[in-house]
């Protein structure tokens, strides 16, 4: 496991996530990692939908957003996220 910064800027207003740092195997598990702790999930070509109530509004879809790898994580289980910056209107 290991610890990786992850970064959008698509959605840019009030009341969005900007990055977080988050627990994953991979940069792709990464991607699929919302700040606010649920995940997306693949549900076609190209089409992707959350596995909780959370919104795209505040977000962006896997493919927008840049990962960074920034160490090992020694504890935590893959998903958690580590901390996260949220823009609060």
């Amino acid at each position: 496991m290991k610890l990786y910064l992850i970064q959008q800027d698509t959605n840019l207003g009030y009341d969005t996530y900007d990055s977080a740092v988050v627990i994953a195997t991979s940069e792709e598990e990464a991607k699929t990692i919302h700040p606010g702790g649920c995940r997306w999930e693949e549900v076609g070509q190209g089409q992707w939908s959350w596995t909780s109530d959370w919104g795209l509004m505040d977000w962006t879809v896997p493919e927008n957003v840049t990962v960074t790898c920034i160490g090992a994580a020694t504890q935590g289980q893959v998903g958690d996220v580590v901390c996260a910056s949220f823009n609060a209107g």
